[in-house]
């Protein structure tokens, strides 16, 4: 199998794009060159970042998984609370005894996605672990604004949860992780926040497992943001019109968010819980200087300061409750902040938390583990992912 080194060093090729709308110079790790179009960064490009057609037809592009089984894994298609879902389950049974659980919400910045690209890692997992994995399809923007993707998500978790429906699958009702990449760690952390205030939910996670999580959309210069501006697989202009398709369809959030001027007088109170001069170690912050984000008396969108869809913006005495958790962040990532500032937050709240940072890393590093793409961070990656929740689950 071929295995790439990315980036080998990492070296950068910067080149100038005068045609850019927003930016100057733009950043391109060199191994990227060899996959990518020369126009990635220019205006073209971006002018179809900002177009409408470019999430619907993305959208319409997605595939559903295979749902094959095959001599490790039973794979089978259900509904849980009207959301559709695939379970995983491990072929092997050593004398009946119940196994783990794990619950994966994909990524796709809310918008784009199915869980068809994550087949691969979901039987792997359930084999290796000899898990059930869940991977849970919720509904998406711009379609479906918020808070509906989240309450799919959060629906089909309570579903689950369920005593009967752990039984129906053999499951050890003490050993039950969540876990999900980009927007779909994004719900996994909210998700795994707001169970513990649901009383029909008599039981308790045991971890929660963060894949370069998005988790603020309050400050859009921290300095992941600013470095990696211009970084492919997920520029700040793609995760910014994410944020805005994931809460409205009115382009004036967008371009407000652009800016970083999108906060009201509500959501910079909330500030304190995302504030990077606080909660990123300095090896992070390098040479940014912290200044307090704009905000007006108006509010664009109310979804900013909602913790379902910021679960970084919680107080201490909701952290302190969580399972132990794993978190992964990437160097080369505009979210690399989000989940570090997560990982110092639930440290201080006093959560077991164990962060694997990728000084080589790039957003959404681990779905490259097959030709014509295998990455070797990938692999390690995936490696690291499934040994700790063999070891914590």
């Amino acid at each position: 199998m071929l295995l790439v080194n990315f980036p080998s060093a990492v070296r950068l090729w910067r080149r100038p794009d005068p045609q850019c709308k927003y930016f100057g110079h733009c950043t391109i790790p060199l191994s990227f060159r060899t996959f990518q179009s020369d126009h990635f960064l220019s205006q073209e490009y971006f002018s179809i970042l900002e177009s409408n057609t470019y999430l619907t037809v993305a959208e319409k592009q997605h595939s559903t998984a295979a749902v094959i089984s095959d001599d490790k894994v039973k794979v089978t298609e259900s509904m849980f609370h009207e959301v559709p879902v695939i379970v995983y389950e491990p072929m092997q049974k050593k004398n009946e005894e119940l196994r783990r659980a794990i619950i994966y919400i994909h990524g796709g910045g809310w918008c784009l996605g199915s869980m068809a690209p994550y087949d691969l890692l979901s039987r792997r997992t359930a084999a290796e672990l000899n898990a059930v994995v869940v991977s849970v399809e919720y509904r998406l923007a711009p379609e479906h604004h918020f808070p509906t993707p989240f309450n799919d998500a959060y629906h089909a978790v309570k579903h689950f949860l369920q005593e009967q429906v752990l039984a129906q699958y053999s499951v050890d009702a003490t050993r039950i992780a969540l876990s999900g990449d980009s927007a779909g760690g994004n719900m996994a952390a909210a998700v795994a926040q707001q169970i513990q205030e649901d009383r029909d939910i008599k039981l308790d996670l045991k971890a929660q497992a963060l894949l370069y999580p998005v988790l603020q959309a309050l400050d859009m210069q921290t300095p992941s943001y600013q470095q990696n501006e211009y970084m492919p697989i997920l520029p700040k202009v793609m995760m910014i019109r994410f944020w805005s398709e994931y809460f409205t369809s009115d382009k004036t959030l967008y371009y407000a968010m652009l800016e970083n001027r999108h906060n009201s007088l509500k959501s910079i109170q909330l500030m304190k819980f995302a504030n990077w001069s606080i909660y990123l170690p300095e090896n992070y912050r390098q040479k940014y200087t912290y200044s307090d984000p704009y905000f007006d008396s108006k509010d664009l969108s109310e979804s900013i300061s909602d913790p379902r869809a910021s679960p970084l913006l919680v107080d201490d005495d909701k952290l302190r409750v969580l399972p132990k958790t794993y978190i992964v962040t990437c160097e080369y990532d505009v979210l690399r902040d989000d989940g570090v500032m997560y990982v110092t937050r639930l440290r201080r709240a006093g959560v077991q938390v164990h962060h694997d940072h990728y000084g080589k890393g790039f957003h959404g590093a681990m779905m490259f583990t097959m030709l014509p793409f295998s990455f070797k961070i990938a692999h390690e990656m995936t490696e690291n992912y499934i040994n700790w929740l063999n070891k914590n689950l």
